[in-house]
């Protein structure tokens, strides 16, 4: 586990043992069976109950039963999540920053109390639709509406690519009101009311080990206080997005992490040519240095946004970065990873082909490698770059 300028120093002893603590289960729980439902592409639904006793769930959340870790604690929970697997992570993360944040951020008081305590204890999963299939990159050009009919809502539409859709008992609907040129307001909308629809999304090559799912709303008539009464426009699903990629740029660091780990115990042990293992060559010595220097900015990158975060001192565009840089250098990592592996690394006898396939999707979701270069763009030069 590289930590080459001892980076865990900056930690408190409540962060080192959040970490100790999520990586024993890891090691125990979620090592041992994740090859088998990645290849079978089945979430192992019981360690639901698991995760959230270990206050996951909302973790960097303060009150309603939510742990109230440090965003530096949450980075790690994170990390260590996605040192197992990236399906993994992704549930935790949905269901913490993309469900439950919301409601945080933006719900009364009423909703808080009724969804939050429940959630952090798994009991209730929710998950996040705002991604459709035709706006992706542009979430604004969302064709989901909501019609105000007097005592309730209306919705119709399709969201599509919703990690834990098919887990979920409700879902964080962003919709316009009163057409597709109207404002996008936030909705939770319980997935048992007449006319929603999750259907599960098949012959994924990536996260295979999570639930990804298509929402269908045909009419879907909600109670009128279903609405998220604190935000209105692209400002609310958009700081649910900052909140998730914050913990997806922590959480590679973990899959950087297993896959340099598994690459250097094989090459200590791999002997090849004059009877020396593989670690001895120059060029496999050369990949390890660029990895352990990859690794090691990626840390501290996400240290310094975390602590920007703690001070109130975070930009959207630091998020950008982290997320742009880190899941980059950990499908590069993954891909070298593989390399060193030869044969071996496309087995999942190995970790590594996992998370190589797992980061190409993190690579495209939660904002593109390349809509991230643009949001950097515009915050360097103050020129929109987009379309």
């Amino acid at each position: 586990m590289p930590d080459f300028f001892n980076i865990s120093r900056h930690f408190s002893p409540e962060e080192r043992e959040v970490q100790k603590t999520i990586r024993a289960f890891v090691e125990a729980r979620v090592l041992p069976t994740v090859g088998d439902h990645f290849e079978k592409g089945t979430f192992p639904t019981e360690l639901i109950p698991e995760i959230a006793s270990l206050g996951l769930l909302g973790c960097n959340l303060h009150g309603y039963g939510c742990a109230g870790l440090s965003e530096i604690g949450y980075g790690l929970a994170m990390q260590e999540l996605e040192r197992g697997d990236s399906g993994i992570r992704s549930f935790a993360s949905v269901q913490g920053s993309l469900a439950m944040y919301p409601i945080y951020s933006y719900g009364s008081e009423a909703q808080k109390n009724a969804y939050l305590p429940k959630m952090a204890k798994g009991e209730i999963i929710g998950c996040f639709g705002l991604t459709e299939p035709d706006a992706g990159s542009n979430p604004a050009g969302m064709r989901t509406v909501a019609k105000d009919d007097g005592d309730s809502w209306v919705i119709s539409g399709t969201k599509r690519w919703i990690t834990n859709g098919n887990l979920a008992q409700i879902a964080i609907v962003w919709a316009k009101v009163g057409g597709v040129d109207g404002e996008v307001r936030g909705f939770i909308v319980p997935t048992d009311t007449k006319g929603f629809e999750a259907r599960l999304i098949h012959k994924k090559m990536s996260l295979r080990a999570s639930v990804t799912s298509e929402l269908i709303l045909d009419e879907v008539r909600i109670k009128k206080d279903a609405v998220l009464p604190d935000v209105r426009g692209m400002k609310g699903p958009l700081s649910c997005l900052t909140s998730a990629r914050f913990g997806i740029a922590w959480g590679v660091i973990g899959a950087m992490r297993a896959c340099f780990d598994s690459a250097l115990d094989y090459a200590k042990n791999r002997v090849q040519f004059s009877g020396k293992p593989i670690a001895s060559h120059q060029l496999v010595q050369a990949k390890f240095a660029e990895m352990l220097t990859q690794i090691t900015n990626a840390q501290l990158q996400a240290l310094e946004v975390a602590r920007l975060k703690e001070e109130k001192k975070l930009r959207p565009a630091h998020v950008s970065m982290i997320k742009r840089n880190n899941v980059h250098a950990a499908l590069e990592i993954a891909r070298t990873c593989r390399d060193i592996l030869g044969g071996n690394g496309i087995t999942l006898e190995y970790p590594v082909m996992r998370h190589l396939c797992n980061l190409e999707t993190v690579y495209t979701y939660e904002g593109t490698h390349d809509i991230h270069t643009l949001i950097l763009g515009q915050d360097v030069t103050g020129i929109a770059a987009y379309g």
